[in-house]
């Protein structure tokens, strides 16, 4: 990692995973760069007001401007706008948390939400994540709407999401990676029970135009002592409803809309439907 944006972007990422901060030796030892080379970036990324440096400890800690650029683009792309009344109301039927994960590259990244719970047990995670798409619904979706070659390839390039981090059921075989897909493009949607987080069960839906590439997934997630499989089963007619709807409204939204049409692009050049 020679490069000063690579430098620059491997700092942000770390500290994205360390909401108390680090300091500047554990930076420079977790990414292996000097640690004069990590004080000279750090002092940029302070700068501009990227970072701030807390007056405790002395640990580097990121601020909210690039939280505040992402909220800027999806609030001027039109995600939300088109997006939020049909997760509302998903959330309602549900009573459970509805997200939307918009797909960009080899990447499913969650942007939007509605909380349906009430009381009780509330799953609430934090936004802006990229999903593990081997032990997630919306991965499982996702993938159910490719190629089994191009579906293997996603998972070989991200990893498989290790039971010590993530759920009790998550799959430690691409086999049986591919088993779970397999189910959902049978099914035409997705179901997890604690793969992804434990005592933490989910579905999803993928959302795509007929003929065109996936641009996301709409999923519901909630604790698995009341999101049973009898109740996701009971909920697959409404979630693919609403994704279909998603899809459909998408072309209200600037940002889908030059998704489409780049995926349309790729779509012509290789076809990623499975027959």
């Amino acid at each position: 990692m020679n490069g000063v944006l690579d430098r620059t972007l491997a700092i942000l990422e770390l500290l994205t995973q360390h909401g108390a901060g680090l300091e500047l030796a554990a930076i420079a030892d977790r990414l292996d760069i000097p640690r004069s080379a990590v004080h000279r970036l750090l002092a940029d990324l302070v700068r501009c007001g990227y970072v701030r440096q807390t007056r405790e400890h002395g640990d580097y800690q990121l601020t909210t401007k690039l939280v505040s650029m992402g909220l800027s683009f999806l609030s001027h792309s039109g995600i939300v706008d088109v997006a939020q009344p049909l997760l509302d109301r998903l959330a309602e039927v549900s009573g459970e948390l509805v997200r939307l994960g918009v797909i960009d590259g080899s990447r499913l990244t969650w942007v939007a939400r509605a909380q349906g719970a009430r009381q009780g047990l509330r799953y609430d995670p934090d936004m802006g994540s990229d999903a593990r798409l081997s032990c997630s619904a919306s991965g499982w979706v996702w993938m159910a709407a490719l190629t089994d070659d191009q579906a293997l390839g996603l998972v070989a390039a991200q990893g498989l999401g290790s039971t010590a981090d993530y759920g009790p059921n998550a799959p430690s075989s691409l086999k049986a990676v591919m088993e779970a897909v397999h189910a959902t493009r049978e099914r035409g949607f997705a179901m997890t029970e604690e793969t992804y987080t434990p005592g933490l069960n989910a579905m999803g839906a993928v959302v795509r135009l007929q003929g065109q590439a996936p641009l996301g997934a709409i999923t519901i997630a909630g604790p698995s002592v009341r999101f049973t499989r009898d109740k996701m089963e009971a909920l697959g007619a409404e979630l693919q409803s609403v994704a279909a709807q998603m899809a459909a409204a998408s072309g209200a939204s600037p940002f889908f809309n030059q998704r489409l049409h780049h995926l349309g692009q790729q779509a012509v050049a290789q076809p990623i439907y499975a027959a």
